[in-house]
This record gives structure tokens, sequence and C-alpha cells, in this order.
């Protein structure tokens, strides 16, 4: 047996030449941070080499911290790091002094939220009176959609922001804006959504075991013919996740799921109409008379639902019983007061802010996914059929 050359590999060198390659076309091409670099599949053609080669070539740039790869999306530009001279223009480095220990004062947090309702202006209250509690300051920020989050995001880090809460517009995946912050190490924690591709910190209510506890409930009172209702769930991870607890719990105590009882809306529910018959609900309920419950996505589902129920004259809860999700003010005053499950938003805006805050202190440790529990908050809008 020969003994092995201590010479590099042949394919070792040929993708080292392909890394040295890649430099030179960033480079030349005067590419950016962040952005695209050459697929491998450009590299394979470009330099008649196979794709093993290329993607050897970009895994030896990323590990260099010279570009990163991103699942689906693609191998980008880095900025440079601190130690490494000058940093690209724009980035944290250049915009924020050294943090010293603890929360200091006079720090600006961002909170960037998609609409004004009940349940965020619970949470602005609640964010605004924690970030008090470490001398900060709170700037809002209502985004009227998705391109206007991002630009919301850009102007607040360009304008020197110590960190962000965000909770995001409706998106099926984590936006190119948020990924480049992250990248950047901007302090930010998304609330109440969750992106499974992508690790970032965030927190949000527990809607899967919500939903599950309520539709435990509702069987603990002895209802099987129970439906669901909600607005699209549109890659809305509260409402997928709500979906499948009621689903799962179905499940788990044997009984029947009915494609009949599950009702996805084609128009969101129009909150401003919610005293009005629905037709949409009155569809759903009055084509199911043989429910005895219908679980609903949120406060303003429920809300509509009686209304409508009422306008049919479905007695509620003796013919129907009906709950909601979130607890908002109004679940409480209407003409028979919903049955809901309640989620803290106290307890979220604390759970945020403290995470943040160990971010814009330089915290080392891995993101991190904080759930927090919810209740049920039990009201006039449910009979319990074991009585009757």
């Amino acid at each position: 047996m020969k003994p092995e050359s201590s010479s590099p590999k042949p394919k070792q060198q040929l993708y080292l030449q392909v890394a040295d390659k890649v430099m030179a076309i960033i480079a030349e091409r005067k590419l950016q941070p962040h952005d695209p670099v050459p697929s491998e599949g450009e590299l394979a053609k470009l330099f008649g080499v196979s794709r093993m080669t290329s993607k050897l070539a970009l895994e030896r740039l990323a590990e260099q911290g010279l570009v990163y790869r991103l699942p689906r999306r693609g191998t980008f530009l880095a900025g440079k790091r601190e130690g490494q001279g000058e940093p690209a223009a724009g980035r944290v480095s250049e915009r924020r002094p050294p943090i010293p220990p603890g929360w200091a004062k006079g720090r600006q947090i961002a909170l960037i939220l998609p609409h004004m309702s009940d349940y965020t202006s619970r949470i602005i209250a609640a964010v605004e009176g924690e970030v008090r509690k470490h001398d900060g300051d709170l700037i809002l920020k209502i985004s009227k959609d998705k391109d206007d989050e991002d630009r919301c995001l850009q102007k607040l880090v360009d304008g020197g922001v110590d960190g962000l809460i965000l909770f995001p517009q409706g998106r099926k995946t984590c936006s190119d804006q948020v990924l480049r912050l992250k990248l950047e190490q901007i302090p930010i924690v998304i609330i109440d959504r969750i992106f499974r591709e992508v690790q970032i910190d965030c927190v949000y209510h527990d809607h899967f075991q919500g939903s599950y506890q309520m539709a435990q409930y509702l069987i603990a009172k002895g209802h099987r013919e129970i439906g669901y209702t909600s607005n699209a769930i549109e890659n809305i991870t509260s409402r997928e996740e709500r979906y499948q607890g009621y689903i799962q719990a179905l499940l788990d105590h044997g009984i029947p799921v009915k494609n009949e009882y599950i009702h996805f809306r084609s128009t969101p529910c129009d909150p401003s109409r919610a005293s009005e018959s629905d037709p949409e609900q009155a569809e759903f309920i009055g084509g199911n008379p043989q429910m005895t419950a219908v679980m609903c996505g949120d406060d303003h589902i429920a809300i509509s639902s009686l209304f409508t129920a009422l306008h049919l004259n479905v007695p509620v809860p003796d013919k129907l019983s009906i709950v909601g999700f979130s607890d908002i003010k109004l679940s409480a005053l209407t003409p028979v007061p919903l049955t809901t499950v309640r989620q803290d938003t106290e307890r979220l805006a604390r759970s945020a802010v403290e995470l943040l805050m160990k971010r814009v202190n330089r915290s080392k440790e891995k993101q991190l996914t904080v759930k927090i529990q919810t209740e049920i908050i039990e009201r006039k809008s449910v009979t319990d059929r074991g009585n009757l």
C-alpha cells in the first residue's frame, strides 16, 4: 500500500480555486453586503466544474464569514464584522456606541404593529410600561402593509434605534428585511408570530394549547357536535395553530371531524359590523342545525356569530354555544357575554422586553422561542348539555 500523500487532493485545490474566483467576481461586480452571489449552478457552468465543487467553494467562503447562505434563497455577500476593517455602510457598529452593562438610560425601543385594535392597544400599553421600567423610551409605528413594514424597520435602524419589537404583517415566510437585521445583529424580537424557517427570537401565545383546552372545555360540558369558524389561515401561524388545536382535541377524544362543521371565511370578518347579521356566518350556522357549539378563531368572529345566531332566532347558549379567542373588552359586553380564551398581553410584553434587553446588551445565548400560556375566561355563552 502506498503511503497517503500529504499534498492537497485535486478536488480540494479545485474548490479553493473556485472560491478565489468567486471573490474576484464579487470585486469585479462591486457587490455590496447582502447582494446575491452566483449560485452553485451558475458557478458550475461558468467554470466547468461539478455542482459539488461549487458547493464546497461557497461553503468555504461561508465558513470564513465572507458570504452567508439561506435555505431556498441563495448565497449573499456578508457585511464586514467587528475586527475586519471598516464596516459596510449603515451597519450596526457605525450607528451605536458600545453598550455598557445593564439597560442604559435613554435607550430607544421601537414597537411595530400591523394595525390598531383592542388587542394591539393592550400590547402597546404593556410594552410601554415595561420599557419605562428600564428607563427607555418607546417609539410606536403602525405599518400599512408588508412593504411599509420593511420601510419602517429600515428607517428605525438607520435612525439609531437600540432595539425592535415586531408584530409582523401576515407573511408566508420571514421577510428579507428581518433576515438582514438578524444577520447584522440588530436586536429584534418577534411577537405573536413564529417563523419556522429561521432561528430568530420570538415571544408568542400558545395558540394551539389555548384552542385545545377550549375544545376540551366544551367536550367536558357535554358537546360533541362542535364546529369551527375562522378567517382564512393565510399562513398566519396563530390562526393555523388555533385550528390545529381544535382538530387535535376532537381526535384525542374520539370525536369525528366533520367537514361541514368547519368554515373558513372568504372575506375577513368586519369588526365594525359585528352587531349585524353576517351572510357567511348565517349560511354556516343555518346550514348546520345539529351543531351544539362553535369555536371561533377570534373574538370578532365570535361576536359576529353571536349576533347572527340571534338574528336567526337561534338561542345562545341554549341551542348554540359560542366561544371566542383573545378576550377583547367587547367580548364581556355582548348581549350574551362570551366565554373566550384570554391572551395575557402583560406577560407577552414583559417577556419580549426582557428578551430584547438581553440582546441589546449583547447576550450570546442562542435564539429563544418563549410561549405564553393562555387561560379560559368563562362567561354566559356556553351551556352545560350534561344538565339538560
